[in-house]
Formats: structure tokens, C-alpha cells, sequence
């Protein structure tokens, strides 16, 4: 179960971490080009990944909860209902994806600061390093439609990893990058093979008594 919680102190961080990076990229815009470049892709791109993450999120701290977690009484159900909402409410997956793929084409400029805000961190993370290289090399060739879910998952991914590499405990950024980055990453949340420093994160994710 520490596994579990941790993993999920993990994904909650890189999403804090992703949603005040792109609320700052408003907040530059207006006297920051580069800003608004980066933001006009980041923040379809943080809309579509953080949408399709959180319904299993929320399901998976239900699940911890046992019983409690699905009695009404609890604030659990209700949460989790409402969890689907944003991606119907705020665009769907694929309108948000195919988006992000116009603002490509029609600003190409976006596409090099997004990529400039990823690679802050080179060399601090293999995983990373690996990840940017590979995107690189898919954005250099024109995109499919068929593709754009994939393309903007790995873009939120390596995102969210080059934000926690650079502002993250090392036991939060590595183990995200060790189980979101890897080659064969895990499906489900504490499905992870890697070493984890389990008790750091829990420390830096739990209430302090």
C-alpha cells in the first residue's frame, strides 16, 4: 500500500507542478512572447493529460479508502463522479488534441519554446534525456491525426518531468521519470519495478502530526 500512496503522492505533485507552470505562462504572456508561444500548446496539452488522468487517480484513492471511500457519507463518491467532467465540459480528448496539433502548424515558433522549456534540465535525468531526444526526433517529421493522443501524452509526460527535475526532491523527480519514462512503464498505480525512495515521498506528501 506505501507503494500505491506513493505513486500517487507522485502523480499529484507533477500535476501541481504542471498546472502553476502553466498558470505563470499566462501571467507572462502579456509582456512575454515566448510566454504566450509556450503556453498557446501547454495548456491544451495540460487540459487533455490531467483530464484523463484523474478519473483513475480519484478511483484508485477510493479504492484505498475501502469501504469509506464508497459510502455516501464520505466526500469519495461525489468526487469521483464528478472526475469525468472536465474533459466533457472543457473539450473532449481528441478536439483537444487535434488543438494542439493546429497550433503546431499554424505556430511553429510554439513548438521550439515548448521545447526549450523541456530541456532546461538536460542531463539531469536519464530518462528525461532519453524522452527529449525521442520527441525531438518525432516533431522534426509532420504529425498524423492518428497520433495526436500519443504525441500529446508524451509531450505532458516530459513536461511534467522536466518541471519536476529541476523543482523536485530527487526521490519524487526520479521516481517519476523511473516509472513514467521507462520503456515498458506501469498500467497501473504501484505497478513499478523501480527503486523507489518510498519514505521520502511519503514524508514530503503526508500531513506532518
Amino acid at each position: 500500500m506505501r507503494s500505491v500512496l506513493a505513486d500517487l503522492a507522485v502523480e499529484s505533485e507533477a500535476a501541481t507542478a504542471l498546472t502553476f507552470r502553466i498558470a505563470q505562462s499566462f501571467d507572462d504572456s502579456a509582456n512575454d512572447e515566448r510566454a504566450a508561444l509556450f503556453s498557446r500548446i501547454a495548456t491544451p496539452i495540460g487540459k487533455y493529460w490531467i483530464n484523463k488522468r484523474v478519473v483513475n487517480f480519484v478511483y484508485e484513492c477510493m479504492e484505498a479508502h475501502g469501504g469509506a471511500g464508497y459510502i455516501e457519507e464520505g466526500v469519495m463518491p461525489r468526487i469521483y463522479r464528478q472526475s469525468p467532467l472536465n474533459s466533457i465540459w472543457e473539450g473532449s480528448g481528441n478536439v483537444i488534441c487535434l488543438d494542439v496539433l493546429r497550433a503546431m502548424a499554424r505556430e511553429p515558433e510554439s513548438i521550439a519554446a515548448f521545447l526549450d522549456e523541456l530541456e532546461l534540465p538536460r542531463g539531469g535525468n536519464a530518462h528525461l534525456d532519453r524522452a527529449l531526444d525521442s520527441i525531438k526526433d518525432r516533431l522534426s517529421a509532420p504529425l498524423a491525426e492518428s497520433g495526436a493522443r500519443r504525441v500529446v501524452e508524451d509531450l505532458a509526460l516530459a513536461l511534467q518531468a522536466s518541471l519536476l527535475v529541476r523543482h523536485a526532491p530527487a526521490a519524487v523527480s526520479d521516481a517519476f521519470c523511473a516509472t513514467r519514462l521507462a520503456d515498458c512503464p506501469a498500467l497501473a498505480y504501484g505497478a513499478v519495478d523501480a527503486n523507489l525512495d518510498t519514505e521520502a515521498i511519503l514524508d514530503r506528501a503526508l500531513p506532518q502530526r
